[in-house]
Formats: structure tokens, C-alpha cells, sequence
């Protein structure tokens, strides 16, 4: 009998520290989280427009980011866009086209679960566009986002950088997990594939969208649950709203930051 009770002691630290980050992240979710309510409620009140795009590699956790996110807002001004493949009237339209219309109007705010860049990587990358249309994206789409800017609406643009183990760790346990299978794709499979074209892709998106008027925030994203808090953390950092508690929303400077040609020597963006 004594065996078995030691046995049984021995495994309770694990299951108590466990226990513990949980109920640490989901205590500082809640905080967070009501801080967002806060924040939509003064967009709404004073009739303001935000917009927040989320790039990154597949697996880089953009689609559970956004839903902790916009968990708690409300659904009538909340808007979450992830458009599929262009239809074939789509692929004839002025590029930026097809994303104009799910801007938000006042009192809105509007997550991209991937956007327009979508030119600057898959279809750059895979050859879903040909190199003139990349070109013209890369030399348009500054203008384009410091008038959508100048028109009143806030812009956020937010990068989710994992490592090459991480995405390949992710990709896996999609195929293991039954509730994670819409989200396996031909595109999904060649990630890894194309690693360093994605890197390539990245590493020029950077340096020619990153702007004063409209720059890149990395995320360190390896760890989901730090990268989710630290996001959200950054998004109310920078935005102004009635009754912040401001001591709840500064961001770990190592987990979100903006985009630095010198964080590639650091190692802070995955190579």
C-alpha cells in the first residue's frame, strides 16, 4: 500500500503545475478579454473604424489568435474575413478589389485571417500570380494602405513568425486531430517543402511594406498561448480607448515587436 501512495504523490506536482499555467492563462485571458470589450465599446461610441491583418505560416496559429480574440465582441460589429481562391470574374478585378468591400465602416472592427499579402507569399511563392502582378503589388500596396489610412481607419498589421519544427510539429497533429481536418490543404502540404522560398517571400515583404505610416509587428509565435496573451496585449497597447488599465496591456517587447532587419542576426524571426 505504501508503494502505491508514493507512486501516487510523485505524479502530483506535474498535474498541479499544469493546472496552474492553465488557470494563469485563462485568468489573464479573461482580463485581457474584458479590456477588448472595453475597447470595442469606445469604437463604437465614437463611430471609429479598425482593421487588423494577421499573416503568417501555415500552422502559425492566426485562426485561434483571432478566435480568443474576438471571443467576448460582439458579433454586429465584429467582422472575421478569410476569403478562398479568387473566382474566375475575381481574377480579372483590380487586384485590391475583392478585399475593399469587407473594410469596416464606423463603429467596425475587422480581423484578416490572411489579406491581401496573400500576393506577397502563396501566390507569389506556389505561381498562382506571375511576376509582373507581384511586382506591381509589392510597388502599389503601400499607397494603397496609407490611403485606406488617411480615409480614418486604424491599421494594424500583425506577422506570426514560427520555426521550421513547429510548423512541422503543427502540420502533423492536423492529420491526427478529426476536428483540425478542414484545415489540411495541397498548399498546407508544400509548407515545408517551400520553407525557404516562404522565407525569401517574407524576408522581401518586409522589406518593402514596412512603412512609418503603416509598419509590420512580428509575433513570436512558438508558443501559442504567450503569442495569443502578448497579441492582445499590443492591440490595446496601441489603440486609445475610455477606462484602459494600462498595466494589463504592455506586451513582452521579445514576443511582440516591430519588424527590424537586425532581428534576423538577433534570431528573434526564424530564418
Amino acid at each position: 500500500m505504501a508503494k502505491k501512495k508514493s507512486e501516487k504523490h510523485n505524479k502530483h506536482p506535474v498535474d498541479i503545475e499544469s493546472r496552474d499555467d492553465d488557470d494563469n492563462y485563462e485568468s489573464e485571458l479573461y482580463d485581457l478579454q474584458v479590456e477588448l470589450v472595453k475597447l470595442q465599446k469606445d469604437v463604437i461610441a465614437n463611430n471609429r473604424k479598425l482593421l487588423i491583418v494577421f499573416e503568417g505560416r501555415d500552422g502559425a496559429g492566426k485562426d485561434g489568435t483571432i478566435k480568443r480574440i474576438t471571443e467576448h465582441m460582439s458579433p454586429r460589429e465584429t467582422r472575421v474575413v478569410a476569403l478562398s481562391k479568387p473566382s474566375s470574374r475575381e481574377v480579372t478585378q483590380w487586384y485590391f478589389q475583392r478585399y475593399v468591400p469587407w473594410f469596416p465602416a464606423a463603429d467596425e472592427i475587422v480581423f484578416f485571417n490572411r489579406s491581401w499579402y496573400n500576393r506577397a507569399g502563396v501566390e507569389h511563392v506556389m505561381g498562382f500570380c506571375t511576376d509582373t502582378e507581384y511586382e506591381r503589388f509589392m510597388s502599389t500596396v503601400s499607397a494603397f494602405e496609407e490611403m485606406l489610412i488617411g480615409s480614418g481607419i486604424v491599421l494594424l498589421k500583425y506577422y506570426l513568425d514560427i520555426s521550421k519544427p513547429e510548423q512541422k510539429k503543427r502540420l502533423a497533429a492536423r492529420h491526427k486531430d478529426p476536428l483540425k481536418q478542414w484545415k489540411i490543404s495541397p498548399v498546407d502540404e508544400a509548407a515545408l517543402k517551400h520553407w525557404d522560398d516562404y522565407t525569401k517571400a517574407r524576408d522581401a515583404m518586409f522589406a518593402r511594406t514596412h512603412t512609418l505610416h503603416s509598419p509590420w509587428y512580428v509575433v513570436a509565435a512558438n508558443d501559442k498561448k504567450v503569442a495569443r496573451l502578448n497579441v492582445i496585449r499590443d492591440i490595446l497597447n496601441r489603440v486609445d480607448y475610455e477606462g484602459k488599465k494600462q498595466n494589463r496591456v504592455v506586451p513582452d517587447a521579445t514576443i511582440v515587436f516591430p519588424f527590424d532587419p537586425a532581428h534576423y542576426k538577433s534570431g528573434q524571426i526564424s530564418k
